[in-house]
């Protein structure tokens, strides 16, 4: 036998030996557990493509815990429906779609995404949506990319310096110009701000910086307006599109 052959011949002993007394201490099935933990680590480090394998399949059930805790679908933005048919949405729903598209320009089927997105919203901020899609049209008229001189961001001008942190779950400041995440980002500052301020009106004086102003620039009166504006057509009332005429409250649709 050949010098090569009695170390091959040695080793295999040794490793044949190892084995049998590794499956001797191994009767229970945590033991078992680890032992295949052991081998399984083995043959990814021998295996680069399999153990690249296991990291896609890891992340991948981590970004899916991350999206059943946070409600968030994470990853691309292309993964994300960011466009739905107006048609498929509940009726006063497509109404506002429709409308709102018509009335800023925009294509229905990303407005009609945010439309739904606002009553998710509203809802987990305990918003009228309305109000979240009437801050949204005096804010950015529906443009996502929108930013102020003072540095508000998206389609609700959120200043992202001041409200970082909450973008921390959607992956950072970037997603500021996701139009999803902004506008859940939004709605909470949004309901905060009422919160603190004790009203509606005095809240929408809060979201802007004028707080402290006796005039904010028409501002309230212009998000209150288009509110009233939207609620009508929720509700099924015919509403032009050029209209500046401020139209009484009518009770919320539940729909």
């Amino acid at each position: 036998m050949t010098p090569a052959k009695r170390i091959q011949a040695s080793l295999a002993t040794v490793a044949r030996d190892i084995f049998d007394g590794l499956f001797q201490v191994t009767h229970n099935g945590f033991a078992l557990l680890g032992l295949a933990v052991m081998f399984g680590g083995i043959m990814l480090t021998a295996q680069p493509d399999l153990r690249q394998a296991g990291e896609l399949q890891l992340i991948g059930w981590l970004q899916d815990r991350q999206e059943s805790l946070s409600g968030f679908v994470m990853g691309k933005a292309t993964d994300r429906v960011t466009a739905v048919n107006p048609s498929d949405l509940p009726k006063p729903q497509a109404a506002l779609a429709f409308w709102l598209a018509k009335k800023y320009n925009v294509a229905p089927e990303p407005v009609g995404a945010l439309v739904a997105e606002a009553f998710k919203a509203g809802a987990g901020s305990k918003l009228d949506p309305t109000l979240v899609l009437a801050v949204v049209a005096v804010e950015s008229g529906f443009n996502p990319f929108a930013q102020s001189p003072v540095g508000a961001q998206g389609l609700m001008q959120v200043m992202t310096q001041v409200h970082g942190d909450k973008y921390e779950r959607f992956g950072g400041k970037l997603a500021a110009f996701d139009p999803v995440a902004n506008m859940r980002v939004g709605a909470k500052v949004l309901h905060e701000c009422i919160a603190r301020a004790g009203s509606t009106e005095l809240g929408l004086k809060l979201y802007v910086g004028a707080a402290n102003l006796e005039d904010d620039g028409g501002y309230t009166a212009k998000v209150l307006a288009e509110h009233s504006r939207l609620q009508a057509v929720l509700a099924g009332r015919q509403v032009p599109t050029a209209t500046t005429a401020v139209l009484p409250p009518v009770a919320p649709n539940k729909a």
